[in-house]
This record gives structure tokens, sequence and C-alpha cells, in this order.
């Protein structure tokens, strides 16, 4: 489903909001203080958040660091990176106020799991698919909310953006670009799709008959990197150039597959989806003599 006419790819501005939009942690950076003021050195820690209008809430226990940090010095940083779920992580590295927040937190989790109750047959069995841990927020959140431990809570508010992409490649992003940008309909639901689809091995094949068919690359394996309204990012082992001896091997490659129309909802996605494989089945079958 190539679609045509407008751009397919995503802004950084609109990358970097489906990332903040699509996990619920991250690495929080603060100045190292005391007493006597601040000491120039950083410390960094594990932390977990959830997004409302726009803005990152992070939740920290009590008696963390980062609580004297701030009083002290008000610098830092909160770096969060696009989430792989399931066999992704292995699999890449071996290639290369407190209540009211608390109400808010309640009505994110609800909201959500109100919404997967809803979703049709196909939603839910790719949702299913996707391994136990690695599902959307709603899942992950509440034991913020479940647990004994006495919680603060701080309004990140950025002065500054950066988005890194999988080379390494770093981008200034316009800070007015990411606060005006909308997230992404399906971030809150990435991970969840993302796994299911890479753990149901239907699926996995799916994608490998895209790469042939739609992207014409002679693919013999593929993992689903991420989602968007616009597009999928596969990341398949296809053929590579012709060496100077005549040979070619497979090597993976990150391509690009973009729907002819956006999917503002998970339905429609979940839609694209299967319609996607039925011309990339009719296709083989066409080219074979089926």
């Amino acid at each position: 489903m190539i679609k045509g006419g407008k751009p397919s790819l995503l802004t950084f501005a609109e990358k970097c909001k489906n990332i903040l939009a699509s996990n619920w942690q991250g690495y929080l950076n603060t100045v190292k203080a005391d007493a006597q003021g601040s000491k120039g050195e950083i410390y960094t820690s594990k932390v977990r958040y959830f997004v409302k209008r726009g803005k990152p809430y992070i939740w920290l226990p009590q008696n963390d660091i980062h609580n004297v940090n701030t009083m002290i010095d008000e610098r830092g940083s909160f770096a969060v990176t696009s989430p792989f779920p399931g066999p992704l992580p292995n699999f890449l590295k071996s290639i290369k106020k407190a209540r009211l927040a608390g109400e808010s937190l309640k009505e994110v989790i609800s909201s959500e799991r109100s919404m997967i109750e809803k979703f049709s047959y196909s939603v839910s069995g790719i949702l299913s698919s996707s391994s136990l841990g690695a599902t959307c927020r709603g899942d992950n959140l509440p034991e913020l909310l479940d647990s004994d431990k006495q919680y603060a809570v701080l309004k990140f508010n950025p002065s500054s953006c950066m988005y890194i992409d999988s080379n390494g490649g770093t981008h200034e992003v316009d800070l007015e670009e990411v606060q005006a940008t909308k997230p992404d309909p399906l971030s809150s639901y990435t991970m969840s799709l993302i796994d299911g689809i890479n753990q149901s091995e239907a699926r996995r094949r799916a994608l490998i008959l895209f790469c042939i068919t739609h992207l014409n690359k002679n693919a013999k394996d593929a993992y689903l990197l991420s989602i968007d309204r616009k597009g999928l990012d596969v990341l398949g082992k296809v053929l590579g150039p012709i060496r100077s001896d005549g040979s070619r091997e497979y090597e993976w490659r990150e391509l690009r597959l973009a729907f002819r129309e956006e999917a503002h909802t998970v339905e429609t996605f979940c839609r694209q989806l299967v319609e996607m494989e039925e011309e990339a089945l009719k296709s083989i079958s066409n080219f074979s003599g089926i």
C-alpha cells in the first residue's frame, strides 16, 4: 500500500513527540547538590513518568537525591528512548502536585484500558500476541499508585530538544514545533502492536512479503521496528549490492512502508495491515501462476 502525494515520513518534532508519548520511563539527569550548594557532578537514574498536556510528569521516591538536587540547582535533562519491546533489544544488539497527578495518572490508565476493551477481534488478536510486560503504559504504570512507597512528582519543562537517530546522528529540534505537535494517535499502543507483530510467525512472514512485493526487495527475514499513522519502519534482511567478484550477501537494512491513507486509529492501522497482507499474497500468487 504505497501512498503517493503527501510525505510519508514524520518530522523530527513528530518523532520526538511520539517517543515521549509511547514510553513511560526515561533517564533523569540532575546536578548533584547539598546544603552547601551545587557540586557540578551529574546524577542519573531511571524514572517513571506520564504525559499530560504535552508535558512529562516524573514520579520520584521522596528520598530520591533528585529531589534535593532540583531544590538547589534547577538545571537538568530528561532522556527518553524509542521503546524496543520483546525480542528486538537483544536482536538489535547482536547486529550492531502529587494527589492531582495521581488522579491524572488514573485517568490515563483508565482511558487506555477502556479503549482496549472496545477493540475489534483483529486488533485484540495482535495485542494478545504481545509478550507479558511489553504492553501499553496502562499495564506498567499502576504500580506507581499501588506501591507503598511515597512519591514526589516533578513537572518537567524542557528548554531544548534533541533527536538522536538510529545511526547516532543528532538533530536539534525547535522546541516550539515539538510543543505544537500532537502525538501520533497510535503512540499509546506502539509497543504492544510492535511486539504483537514480531512475536507472531505469521505476521513476521507478512513483513517479508511486504519487502518483496511492495518494495521489490529480496528479503529472507524481517522485524517491525516502529509504527506511526503514516506507515511502518521494517528491519529487513535483504540482498546487498553485487560485489566485485559477482557475489551478493544478505544484510540488515531499515526500510520504510507507507500507507495509502493515514491510520488515525488502531482499528484503521490493523485494517490496512490486513489489506497489505492480502495484496502481498495475491501478488505472490499471480507471479507464481497459482
